[in-house]
């Protein structure tokens, strides 16, 4: 019975108080904060808690059922536990399901600070001087619409390499020069590292701001946020306008607290606007339903079609992956490929098996390096390689998506791996080819047996492109 009632989604967040008087206090706005992360002395906090400018909220609320977390909505009771607290000099309940975002306990609040705030009205913020494809300008118009209209949802469906990131760019600058304040959030920390760039780059007169684990700047006070999805954990009813990028990408998809924050959020009247090349589920049966817009373009922006994966048996694979080597045919195949202009992007299950050969490569005088989630070098050895100053990256699924390189061959080792999904395949085949002067990398696929998903994952891709074809 009590299982049944602890969910974590719920359309009320009738809990975030109605705060109407205006301030100018970006860095609180919409935001959901524990006392050592609110950036005011005690005097100023006072003075923030009478203006309304903050309100203080439970940070767990107490049922018949049991306890939830206010900030990550987490009713799994088995997640909270007792500790003793030198505060209250009690033992206290706390939220294990967030605490890598600090510690909510039953006896501190979480400081809410008002949405109201005035953004400024940027004219002409757009500086991207580019053209859009005709699918490409279809979706544009249709993400621009939604954003004046000030609410709704749609889903943007476009292969990789479709060009999702400029799609948005007219909705973006409907967007600032309406004053309104929007955040682009996605799973991955390297996505959020690669678009900053070229963003600013399209807004140049827009404050924006990147959110991630490391990021130098955590203010969260600019108009314009690109986050992962775990940072919004610490907002709510910030934006007028949600943007999340790879819907279908781990941990977002399978994490119940990051759907709760994505949707807390956003204001009650927002535009809601989800990417993704490889929806789940979920999003098929909303489509299907017609309960969830969709846009759908299968064709990437050069025209040229998506890269379909080789599937090469290699009998021998697990002997010699289990000995941190590969087999000879392997080998002698990444040599070959050394020969071609391009660079060879490898990806492997394990953050194991990803040094193991990278540092067996490099034994047969090959230029290599490899990059995994807790690599401390990991974003430089993704720049260095982006300059070509390794021909060869051998990486885990942390590089299967929103990364580009303008040319390179993609080979997947063990691909019949259970870490491997067919979404994380489609993804990964999707790094190759997206130049218009090298559309054409190679993917291949080395396993040790077909199995249903990399079958699927191949036929996803001949798909898309007899579809791309019908345009």
């Amino acid at each position: 019975m009590l299982q049944t009632l602890r969910t974590y989604f719920s359309a009320d967040f009738d809990w975030i108080p109605d705060l109407e008087t205006p301030h100018n206090y970006p860095q609180l706005a919409g935001k959901l904060l524990l006392r050592d992360e609110v950036p005011l002395n005690d005097t100023n906090l006072m003075s923030a808690l009478s203006e309304n400018v903050l309100t203080k909220i439970p940070a767990l609320e107490h049922h018949f059922w049991g306890f939830c977390c206010r900030r990550c909505g987490n009713k799994e009771q088995h997640l909270f536990a007792n500790m003793p607290h030198a505060a209250c000099e009690n033992d206290c309940i706390y939220c294990r399901s967030c605490i890598q975002m600090g510690r909510t306990t039953d006896c501190e609040p979480l400081y809410f600070g008002s949405p109201n705030v005035k953004w400024p009205r940027v004219e002409n913020p757009c500086a991207w001087k580019g053209e859009l494809t005709f699918s490409q300008q279809k979706a544009a118009d249709e993400i621009r619409d939604l954003v004046q209209l000030g609410k709704g949802e749609k889903l943007i469906w476009a292969v990789c390499g479709a060009g999702k990131t400029e799609m948005l760019f007219p909705g973006l600058a409907e967007a600032f020069s309406s004053g309104k304040r929007v955040c682009l959030a996605t799973p991955r920390t390297d996505v959020v590292r690669e678009l900053l760039p070229r963003l600013k780059a399209a807004f140049p007169n827009v404050e924006m701001e990147a959110l991630y684990g490391d990021s130098p700047d955590k203010k969260g006070a600019a108009q314009f946020l690109i986050a992962t999805t775990h940072q919004l954990l610490r907002f709510a009813h910030a934006f007028d306008v949600m943007i999340i990028d790879e819907i279908d990408a781990f941990p977002f998809h399978q994490d119940p607290a990051l759907h709760y924050a994505s949707k807390r959020a956003a204001k009650i009247e927002s535009s809601l606007i989800y990417l993704t090349a490889t929806p789940r589920k979920a999003q098929h049966k909303r489509i299907r339903n017609k309960t969830l817009p969709v846009v759908f373009i299968p064709k990437r922006f050069h025209g040229y079609p998506l890269p379909v994966p080789k599937l090469n048996l290699t009998p021998s694979l697990y002997r010699h992956l289990k000995r941190g080597k590969i087999p000879p045919s392997l080998l002698e195949k990444i040599k070959m490929q050394q020969q071609s202009h391009r660079q060879l992007l490898i990806f492997v299950p394990s953050v194991k098996q990803a040094d193991l050969l990278a540092e067996y490569l490099s034994q047969w005088k090959l230029k290599v390096a490899s990059v995994h989630a807790e690599d401390p070098k990991r974003a430089e050895k993704v720049i260095d390689f982006r300059n070509k100053q390794y021909p060869i990256l051998v990486t885990t699924t942390i590089l299967e998506r929103g990364v580009t390189f303008p040319s390179v061959d993609v080979y997947v080792v063990d691909a019949g791996h259970s870490v491997f999904d067919e979404a994380a395949l489609v993804q990964i085949a999707g790094r190759a080819g997206r130049s218009p002067d090298d559309p054409y990398g190679e993917v291949i696929f080395f396993h040790a047996g077909k199995t249903n998903t990399l079958l699927n994952a191949r036929e996803s891709v001949v798909k898309m492109n007899r579809l791309g074809e019908k345009l």
